[in-house]
């Protein structure tokens, strides 16, 4: 078997494509989680506790340019080429990643819960119990 054949009877198997099929959900999902942090939870946090917007949260690990007068922003030095240490970033993607594992959770638990709900198909009768019927069933008629 040559080497091609190998890889096209690999990538064609149904687990392969299912796996394919279920990183692009994810990565929709992904974004989708990730706006619902962004735009919606972390000013209500923000909000919350300060007013404060964890994306400004950083430390300059060095100088912005000599020419700089633009904001002292997280967007804005790190378009200037400033080295960042950018703790509230990581919060942001922290509390990003928390949500969507949870949200993972609640899903595959709910899909666990649906597969135990079906009841279980009940064990056929002993061959015995079946001739009986059969014989049962042939001197109604």
């Amino acid at each position: 078997m040559s080497f091609m054949t190998e890889f096209r009877e690999f990538a064609i198997k149904g687990s392969v494509v299912d796996l394919a099929v279920g990183v692009i959900i994810g990565a929709a999902f992904g974004k989708i989680v990730d706006s619902l942090v962004k735009d919606i939870i972390m000013p209500v946090v923000g909000r919350l506790i300060g007013g404060l917007d964890f994306s400004n949260w950083f430390v300059m690990l060095g100088s912005p340019p000599p020419n700089y007068s633009g904001p002292m922003t997280y967007e804005a030095l790190t378009k200037a080429g400033v080295p960042l240490f950018a703790y509230g970033n990581f919060i942001t993607v922290a509390i990003n990643f928390i949500i969507l594992a949870f949200i993972i959770f609640l899903m595959v638990r709910q899909i666990n819960r649906l597969r135990r709900a079906q009841p279980p198909a009940p064990p056929a009768p002993p061959e015995e119990v079946q001739l009986l019927r059969e014989i049962r069933d042939a001197l109604k008629k």
